[in-house]
């Protein structure tokens, strides 16, 4: 079966991860958690006490940055930098808090696309981020963008981390979301923007199996128009 590289880009908190994973595993194809990899990198940055504005810092400290996904017990994703496993400790609030303003610096993100364009070299991956369909697989043949109302965000991020343990106040929450949408949305490394051929889907009022249904289907669509216009398809469709 012929293979789509699908891209879902869109502000946080909408979903885009847990759908991307969801879809991914339904078509069969490998999930790379871009948003992710700019937390790991916020990590090591607040680990290793590395100053934003220092330019020389900031290179060497991504010379030593080696992120990976492995899969665990259940079959689902870890993400480990430099070989261990940090899953958990870059979904905390205090990594949350910054990963905008580390993801918006020109170098990481120069970094971090790199690696993501080796990773999707091949077809038959899901990615999901700010830029995916913009900048890192301006190419990709299925692109979506994600949008949702601030609150419902919030409430879904605060329900997220109450099944980690963490209490965190509603408000606390929605000002990271705030201001994180405005730091994605007017940085000048590429900001979060719609691409033009992306399907735009809003989740303020769909469930999660909502989400992942409509987008199989537009892979499905897309895939189904792919072999349709393929020569293969034509001479077969001859004899």
């Amino acid at each position: 079966m012929s293979k789509i590289i699908i891209s879902i880009d869109g502000y946080s908190s909408c979903g885009k991860s847990s759908t991307a994973k969801q879809v991914a595993e339904k078509l069969g194809y490998q999930y790379i958690d871009t948003g992710a990899m700019y937390r790991a990198v916020t990590l090591y940055f607040l680990q290793n006490h590395i100053s934003l504005s220092n330019p020389r810092e900031v290179a060497g400290a991504l010379e030593k940055i080696e992120i990976e996904f492995r899969p665990n017990k259940e079959g689902k994703s870890d993400t480990f930098l430099n070989g261990l496993n940090v899953e958990a400790e870059i979904r905390k609030l205090y990594v949350a808090d910054q990963v905008s303003e580390v993801a918006a610096i020109g170098e990481v993100r120069r970094a971090m696309v790199k690696q993501q364009q080796r990773m999707g070299r091949r077809k038959g991956f899901v990615l999901d981020g700010r830029d995916i369909g913009t900048v890192v697989f301006p190419d990709a043949e299925l692109k979506i963008f994600m949008n949702a109302d601030p609150l419902v965000r919030a409430r879904r991020r605060q329900e997220e981390l109450m099944e980690k343990g963490e209490l965190i106040d509603f408000d606390d929450i929605l000002e990271n979301i705030r201001k994180r949408d405005i730091i994605d949305t007017t940085r000048a490394e590429s900001p979060l923007r719609q691409a033009p051929d992306a399907y735009e889907l809003d989740t303020t009022y769909m469930t999660l199996d909502e989400q992942v249904e409509r987008v199989v289907l537009l892979a499905d669509s897309v895939i189904s128009l792919q072999l349709s216009a393929s020569p293969d398809h034509d001479q077969k469709a001859d004899g």
